[in-house]
């Protein structure tokens, strides 16, 4: 396969100047559907994403045609996402593995200022070539730009919060993208996704986490209402399919799932 090869580990990226910009964050809540009053001096705890892929993009563009998807997703917050300062920025690849002709690459995010610590973050990127080495799946019809899921009442027997429907039109995901710079076409480009072998359109993996945050970081006024949150991406979810959110939460965090009839498109661990 065309994959870097397991001398990417030990990798940097960075460092690079990054900020949370107001029209950015403005753009980010729009996408995502959080609360604008909510939002004004900080940015939303799920926009670290934004910081992620200022150096996890480059490193994305080092595996060619394969496709690469998010399998996991942890991050931690040791103060708020001011906006319009400037932070430095930097990623490393921790590890490489392979199996069967896929690559997991485990990569470690850092975003400082001033030699401050702000965000810390682990992702798990897997890769593949779509060769038969995994299972492609069957194209679906791409849906108009911007339809979103159909909401019906649906119960979550042990929930404390929701179910919150939750769904995003193609148009969403292109303003997601935008918001964060993850332009990986697997997320707006039909062919590019049905040639990655997954069948279309899917939507991006932290828009979900960004979701998932939001029961926890919305009510009050704290610029940095979390400490840490981790999230496991379990298969995909498409543009125009209604997903729903539901969880446990305590004074310590929670714990969250976004799902449909057929099980859960991600499940997460908060604490704050």
């Amino acid at each position: 396969m065309t994959t870097p090869s397991v001398d990417l580990e030990g990798r940097r990226f960075g460092p690079v100047r990054f900020r949370w910009c107001r029209e950015k964050v403005v753009d980010f809540v729009d996408a995502t559907g959080d609360d604008p009053e909510r939002w004004v001096d900080h940015a939303p705890p799920g926009m670290a994403a934004a910081a992620l892929f200022a150096v996890a993009a480059p490193l994305l563009a080092e595996f060619d045609d394969a496709s690469v998807i998010h399998g996991e997703q942890a991050f931690t917050w040791h103060g708020p996402l001011t906006t319009e300062i400037d932070h430095e920025v930097v990623g490393t690849v921790a590890r490489v593995r392979e199996r069967r002709g896929v690559r997991f690459v485990t990569f470690e995010l850092a975003v400082t200022n001033d030699g401050r610590p702000v965000v810390e973050g682990r992702s798990m990127f897997i890769a593949s070539e779509p060769d038969g080495s995994v299972r492609a799946d069957d194209e679906v019809v791409e849906p108009q730009a911007h339809v979103r899921g159909t909401f019906e009442a649906v119960e979550v027997a042990g929930s404390e919060f929701g179910p919150f429907a939750r769904s995003a039109s193609r148009a969403d995901l292109v303003r997601y993208a935008g918001a964060t710079r993850d332009w990986n076409p697997i997320h707006w480009d039909h062919d590019a996704a049905v040639a990655a072998g997954l069948g279309g359109v899917i939507c991006h993996g932290l828009l979900q986490l960004a979701w998932m945050l939001q029961p926890f970081a919305t009510p009050g006024t704290d610029p940095a209402p979390l400490e840490a949150g981790r999230f496991r991406f379990r298969r995909p979810l498409r543009p125009g399919v209604q997903a729903y959110l539901a969880g446990t939460v305590t004074d310590d965090g929670g714990t969250v799932e976004l799902f449909d009839d057929d099980g859960p498109f991600v499940t997460g661990t908060v604490s704050r």
